[in-house]
């Protein structure tokens, strides 16, 4: 913190707090200046030392005492009271120090809190060294390694002498001279990752095992309309909420937490599973379980079977809350065969999908339900880690003519306190005020924690997410760099085209998602069983949704929060669907004959496996003399035995037939005229990249690497 924030932490002048600072040595001249741990630390102990000082002894004086006394006894008054008042004044006096002491030491543990946190910023960056690891950034000098070897930049300029390299303390070096010299000092080299903090959606932060806790599970309500979603939230509210805390600031938060058996269960009120998919193609996973409600008495419905695929796509358990069960129509076993007919096998039928009977209505099975979410999540183990930034999901965003941006918020790692910056989206702020799900003012919220903040400059949009930084100056540009960027790219946009599934394998995935709509219920057969047997070098198709009808808009939400390809077999969508596809660049592929659906999708698959890669030797040649030059350094004279040798190839120097040396062809010479190429038969002069130490008898292999089909 600067010097007036550390002013007002301790209730006192910045003058006061500037004085100090030369007092102790610590050089500060302005309220802007910032201060570190160590110094926060001498300040605190110097005030502490000034409070102690306050009332130093004194000496009394009797000739006043005396005076005092005959005044005292001139007057006629009853002392008992006095002092009974005075014992009275002395006890208030005692209590509100004692509570001013509380308060003091609670705003302290706060403030520690604070300090502790921002200790873990480091955490954000995956460029951390260790005793054996040393990381290699670009542009780094001969006096940077030295530094983080902790040597002397002699002993490495000497290190480089004896490899042939003449360098400076400024002079930069490449990976693989560094590497050279780390393994002496039985270090390993790494390069730098390079994090891009504006793109905070994209990159994971790895928190060691130590560093995680418990956390509590978030639940979604999924479920036809009219099968009790509703009533099944307001029993759970009412029935684990104390009463008068369930309404107004629950409804605009759109999350709520209840305690069962005193742990906490974290519920995301959203209107459906578009809703719920809608924030998951935004990036947005939010849910630990989805809790699928089917009422006993209708059965798995149109809107059921959505659900499941909507719930099934985002790969998280599934618990069914088969609902009604009090009803006289109410057919507990039919429920259980049509969800077996959709996928969802449960523990009765000898599945995995577990099942609870349940009344909304009158709460019957209710705590059964939650203590089933408890069980699963306690089995899966959900952590967090809390000391270190926050990060998470916007639920809800709205404008209120008082307090401007009013941002609901699902804090999903480490801890979001009053006074952070936070980068939401593209817009930024610095919070300014904390409530929970109850509306309670708060000074922080851990993870899985529902809250509503203020302090936004712009609304976000729900599904955004969010990160808060260290300082506010870093939060506005980073929030500038995402506005620009948003305005070249759409960096909300999903979906996935054939042509881009190279990429997606590139990067490990092994898997095509597609969904499948056909023109009647025996195609729809013909094309799943198709698909399913395409099997090539483990890329397998995942059907994620199948059906008969027209490709409607919410197959193109679905295919979108997926990264899925849309197949339609004689089928055709609507110019609405089609422009909602393009929008949000789903690829729909159109077919009539199956042969052609199998065709395409083996040809994506084939183009999008690993490439192998194979070594070929292009030339050789041997070393017969070396040219020494002050200001070029070694240069070879060799002939070339076979092949060509190209300026700019990989290059290798083989010195009895043992690899000395792994680099580029840095300079080609024929005669005195510089040359691209030298073939066989032919002498030469070439030099190393980044080599010296070349010597007569050396032979000189250039290789390239070349993709078997």
């Amino acid at each position: 913190m600067n010097i007036l924030e550390y002013a007002m932490d301790v209730d006192k002048d910045v003058s006061l707090i500037l004085d100090l600072c030369k007092k102790v040595g610590i050089n500060k001249t302005k309220e802007d200046d910032f201060l570190t741990d160590e110094e926060i630390t001498i300040l605190d102990i110097e005030l502490d030392n000034m409070k102690e000082n306050l009332n130093p002894d004194y000496e009394v004086d009797e000739e006043l005492e005396e005076k005092v006394s005959n005044l005292v006894s001139s007057i006629d008054i009853d002392l008992d009271k006095v002092n009974t008042k005075v014992e009275k004044l002395k006890k208030q006096d005692n209590q509100k120090v004692k509570e001013k002491n509380i308060n003091a030491s609670n705003k302290a543990k706060f403030l520690k809190g604070k300090k502790e946190i921002y200790k873990h910023r480091d955490k954000l960056m995956t460029n951390q060294e260790d005793g054996d690891v040393i990381v290699y950034s670009d542009n780094m000098t001969v006096g940077m390694l030295a530094e983080r070897l902790k040597i002397s930049p002699a002993e490495i300029i000497k290190k480089l002498f004896e490899l042939g390299v003449m360098a400076t303390i400024n002079q930069e070096i490449n990976y693989d001279i560094c590497e050279m010299i780390v393994v002496d000092y039985d270090k390993k080299l790494k390069r730098e990752e390079q994090t891009d903090k504006s793109n905070f959606e994209q990159y994971e932060i790895v928190d060691r095992e130590e560093d995680l806790e418990l956390r509590p599970p978030v639940i979604t309500i999924m479920g036809h309309v009219d099968h009790g979603k509703t009533t099944l939230l307001d029993t759970i509210r009412k029935t684990n909420v104390a009463s008068g805390e369930a309404g107004g600031i629950t409804q605009a938060i759109g999350a709520y937490q209840v305690v069962v058996d005193g742990k906490k269960i974290t519920f995301i009120d959203t209107p459906g599973h578009e809703a719920f998919t809608e924030m998951r193609s935004r990036g947005a996973s939010v849910t630990d379980i989805v809790v699928l409600i089917v009422a006993a008495n209708d059965g798995v419905m149109p809107q059921t079977k959505e659900a499941i695929d909507h719930a099934k796509a985002a790969n998280v358990p599934i618990v069914v809350a088969i609902n009604k069960i009090d009803l006289p129509d109410a057919n507990v076993d039919r429920v259980l065969t049509e969800l077996t007919e959709n996928g969802l096998v449960p523990e009765k039928f000898g599945g995995d999908v577990v099942t609870c009977n349940i009344s909304a209505k009158k709460g019957t099975g209710v705590n059964e339900l939650l203590e089933t979410l408890l069980l699963i999540s306690e089995m899966r183990e959900l952590k967090a880690n809390p000391n270190r930034y926050a990060t998470g999901t916007v639920l809800e965003a709205r404008t209120d003519n008082k307090v401007g941006s009013i941002v609901s918020l699902l804090v999903q790692s480490g801890t979001l306190r009053i006074g952070d910056p936070v980068v939401i989206g593209n817009s930024y702020g610095k919070i300014r005020s904390l409530k929970d799900d109850k509306g309670n003012n708060i000074t922080m919220a851990s993870p899985s924690t529902p809250v509503e903040i203020t302090g936004i400059n712009e609304l976000p949009t729900a599904g955004d997410k969010f990160m808060a930084f260290e300082t506010e100056k870093e939060a506005r540009s980073i929030s500038e760099e995402r506005k620009l960027r948003s305005h070249h790219k759409d960096t909300n946009r999903a979906g996935m085209s054939l042509d881009e599934l190279y990429s997606m394998v590139r990067d490990g995935v092994k898997e095509i998602n597609v969904l499948v709509k056909c023109d009647v219920k025996g195609s729809e057969e013909a094309v799943r069983n198709s698909l399913n047997k395409i099997n090539i070098d483990d890329v397998r198709i995942n059907i994620i949704r199948s059906g008969v009808g027209t490709i409607t808009e919410s197959d193109v939400k679905l295919a979108q929060a997926s990264n899925a390809i849309i197949i339609g077999f004689n089928v055709r969508p609507n110019n609405k669907t089609n422009d909602l596809a393009k929008e949000n660049n789903v690829e729909i592929r159109l077919y009539n004959i199956i042969y052609k659906v199998v065709e395409d999708m083996e040809a994506a698959i084939k183009g999008i496996l690993d490439p192998v890669y194979e070594e070929k030797v292009t030339g050789v040649c041997e070393v017969r003399q070396i040219f020494k030059f002050s200001k070029i350094g070694n240069i070879a004279g060799c002939h070339v035995t076979s092949g060509t040798i190209k300026n700019g190839s990989d290059a290798r120097i083989v010195r009895d037939g043992i690899v000395i040396y792994t680099s580029k062809i840095a300079s080609l010479q024929h005669e005195k005229d510089q040359v691209k190429e030298v073939v066989s038969g032919y002498d030469c002069g070439l030099t190393i990249l980044d080599y010296q130490d070349i010597r007569e008898g050396d032979v000189i292999e250039t290789f390239m690497m070349v993709e078997v089909k």
